[in-house]
């Protein structure tokens, strides 16, 4: 597990950005199928609306404790103050891309023609982003802060889940490795992991979050 290259804990940042990539992987695959297909499929995708909110939320918990974190930590250091600057512009740039992708999916008459250089953009510039930032910032995380400061950015992330952990946590821990699995539920109340296992899981397997024609090869 990649996290044991750290002294801090980030095994949760390593599974939600493995759980967008998954889906970034069911995207590429539905774009390929054509634009008529991918405008159809996509716009009542349930796979979409949660991919879409959790990277969302995954960032704002980020522009919230990671980055002003950083920056007060690195003051004096303008290399590392520099390359907090370029994620944060990194980041500037996907909102406005997925507000993009939903105006295209709500228009029935241009929307199809130009999906597919939207999602082009945003499948590459998300796996550059998170490459980028597993790369470079989650070492200097890991050198400049203490445990609890580490930890702010996962108590920020599940503040802004809030309610929605029965939704959030099957999304999260679909198609990981069984070391993620026992690492995230490991962190559960012991009274909430039966919910899990026989009620939230298992509702979460039986949507069709990325439409019945495509369950053969976007669903795996």
């Amino acid at each position: 597990m990649r996290n044991r290259a750290f002294r801090h804990d980030m095994s949760t940042t390593f599974a939600i950005h493995d759980a967008l990539r998954r889906d970034l992987e069911r995207i590429a695959r539905l774009a390929a199928r054509g634009e008529d297909e991918t405008w159809r499929v996509l716009r009542s995708a349930g796979g979409w609306e949660m991919f879409e909110r959790y990277l969302r939320v995954h960032h704002d918990a980020e522009d919230a404790a990671l980055w002003p974190l950083l920056r007060r930590r690195l003051a004096h250091r303008p290399d590392e103050l520099a390359l907090i600057a370029v994620m944060e512009a990194e980041h500037a740039t996907f909102d406005p891309l997925l507000d993009a992708i939903d105006a295209a999916l709500a228009d029935p008459a241009w929307g199809p023609t130009r999906l597919g250089d939207l999602l082009d953009g945003l499948v590459t510039g998300l796996r550059g982003h998170l490459a980028h930032e597993e790369d470079e910032v989650l070492p200097l995380l890991d050198a400049v802060a203490d445990a609890e400061q580490a930890h702010r950015l996962d108590v920020e992330h599940g503040r802004r889940i809030g309610s929605g952990t029965c939704r959030y946590l099957p999304w999260l821990l679909d198609r990981a490795d069984p070391e993620t699995v026992t690492t995230i539920l490991g962190r559960l109340p012991e009274s909430i992991r039966p919910t899990y296992l026989n009620l939230w899981q298992p509702a979460y397997a039986t949507r069709d979050l990325w439409g019945t024609h495509n369950q053969s090869t976007l669903a795996s």
